[in-house]
C-alpha cells in the first residue's frame, strides 16, 4: 500500500460568495483510504471484502457524516465577478429589447479584459458567447459602438450551435478543453438551445434542460448564463416572471432579471438572487451614446466578511521569503501562535482552504502518511 495517501478532494458545482463552493454530492471515499494502515493483512482484507458487499447491495445508500464532511478538503474556484457572478449555472431574464444583450455584451467583455464592473472587481478569463439571434453584421456594429477599437482575442463568439442532448454538450466540452482559462458562456437565448418536440414548459422538463447545463458547467467549472425572457403578467415575487415554469430557476445557481418601467426608458433596475450569494437590486443608466449601462446606485451594500485571525495568520507566516512549509498540526499552531488546538485548527483550514487559495493565493493540503497527518502550505501566484 502506497505510503502516502492524500486527503481527498472533490469538485463540486455552486459558489458560494465567499469563493468557495458548497456540497452537492458526498464525496466517495477509496477502499484503500479508509483501511487502516497498521491493521494486519488478513483484518485489512476482510474489512475490503465487506465494503464491497455492501455497496454491491442494492439498498445500499452512501452516506458521510458531518466529521468526515470536516475532515475532507474540498475543490474551489474563485468568483467571475466578485460578489455577483461565480461559477454555476444563472438565468438572465428580460422582457425583450430591454437591453439584455447589451448588457451580456458588456459583461462578456469586462470578464474577457478582467476591467472592473461598476464597483465590483472581475477575474479575467476566456469568454465564449453564443450569440444565437445575431448575425456577424450586427455584433461587429454592436461591439464597435460599446467598446471602440479596444478589442480582444479572449472573448469568442458563434451564432450557430446544437440543442441540448444533441451535441451542445460535447461543442462546450471541446471548447473549454481548448480554451482551459474559460472562466463565462453566455447563451443567448435559452429557447434556441432547448430540444423541439415533447412537452416544452412543464416543469420536468424544465428541470431537465437546465439540469443537464448545470451539470456540464459544473463539471467544467465555469459561469455558464442563460438569456431568457420574461412573460407579460406581473406577479408578487419578480422572479416569477421569467417565463416557463419554476423548473427553470429551480435548477439554476441564481438569477437576474432586468426591468424597465417603461421601454423608452434610459433606467433599468438589475435584481440578483442566488443559492449562495446576497440578493441585490441595482439601479442602472443606459449611455445612450455606447449604449452600455452603468451603475447608479445600489439598494443595499454588499455584506463584506471580516478578515478570518487564522488566514491572516496563515498569510503573514507563508510569504515570498518562505513560500512553502510543511509539517503536522501540532508544528503549525506553535509557528502560528494561534489560540487553537492543532485538530480544530486542520479542521478550520479544511473548511476555509478555499478562501485561502482565493484571497492569498496560498495552497492547503492535508496527507495522511505512516507518522499521522501532515500537512502543507504553498504559496502560488496570483491567478488574474
Amino acid at each position: 500500500m502506497d505510503s502516502r495517501e492524500t486527503k481527498r478532494t472533490v469538485p463540486v458545482p455552486s459558489v458560494g460568495a465567499d469563493g468557495e463552493q458548497p456540497i452537492s454530492q458526498t464525496p466517495t471515499a477509496s477502499i484503500t483510504e479508509e483501511t487502516t494502515e497498521n491493521n494486519p493483512p488478513e483484518k485489512n482484507y476482510a474489512e475490503l471484502l465487506r465494503k464491497m458487499q455492501r455497496m454491491n447491495d442494492p439498498a445500499y445508500l452512501p452516506t458521510i457524516s458531518m466529521n468526515e464532511l470536516y475532515e475532507n478538503v474540498y475543490q474551489s474556484r474563485p468568483p467571475v465577478i466578485d460578489g455577483l457572478l461565480y461559477p454555476g449555472t444563472y438565468l438572465f431574464a428580460g422582457a425583450p429589447k430591454v437591453g439584455k444583450s447589451f448588457l451580456m455584451a458588456q459583461l462578456a467583455y469586462h470578464v474577457s479584459m478582467g476591467l472592473p464592473l461598476w464597483d465590483y472587481p472581475v477575474h479575467k478569463g476566456t469568454v465564449l458567447y453564443l450569440a444565437l439571434e445575431d448575425d456577424h453584421r450586427r455584433l461587429q456594429e454592436r461591439l464597435y459602438r460599446m467598446f471602440g477599437m479596444d478589442g480582444t482575442n479572449d472573448l469568442l463568439f458563434s451564432i450557430c450551435a446544437k440543442q441540448v442532448g444533441n451535441g451542445l454538450e460535447e461543442q462546450l466540452k471541446r471548447f473549454v478543453q481548448e480554451h482551459p482559462d474559460t472562466k463565462l458562456i453566455i447563451i443567448d437565448t435559452l429557447q434556441k438551445i432547448r430540444e423541439a418536440g415533447g412537452d416544452k414548459y412543464s416543469y420536468a422538463n424544465d428541470y431537465e434542460v437546465v439540469g443537464k447545463l448545470k451539470r456540464l458547467a459544473d463539471a467544467c467549472g465555469v459561469c455558464l448564463l442563460l438569456v431568457h425572457h420574461t412573460r407579460k403578467q406581473q406577479a408578487d415575487d419578480k422572479f416569477d416572471m421569467i417565463s416557463g415554469t419554476n423548473g427553470l430557476s429551480g435548477a439554476a445557481d441564481g438569477a437576474f432579471l432586468l426591468q424597465k418601467e417603461k421601454r423608452t426608458d434610459g433606467t433599468a433596475t438589475l435584481d440578483v438572487v442566488g443559492r449562495d450569494q446576497q440578493d441585490q437590486r441595482l439601479y442602472l443608466i443606459k449611455d445612450k451614446e455606447h449604449l452600455t449601462w452603468t451603475l447608479e446606485r445600489m439598494e443595499t451594500e454588499l455584506w463584506v466578511e471580516p478578515p478570518d485571525p487564522v488566514l491572516e495568520a496563515v498569510a503573514a507566516f507563508i510569504t515570498a521569503e518562505r513560500p512553502s512549509w510543511g509539517g503536522t498540526a501540532t508544528e503549525l499552531a506553535a509557528a502560528l501562535q494561534v489560540d487553537m488546538k492543532p485538530n480544530a485548527l486542520a479542521m478550520r483550514l479544511n473548511v476555509r482552504a478555499g478562501k485561502l487559495a482565493t484571497d492569498y493565493h496560498i495552497r492547503y493540503e492535508n496527507t495522511r502518511t505512516h507518522a499521522g497527518r501532515s500537512i502543507s502550505l504553498t504559496l502560488d501566484p496570483p491567478q488574474a
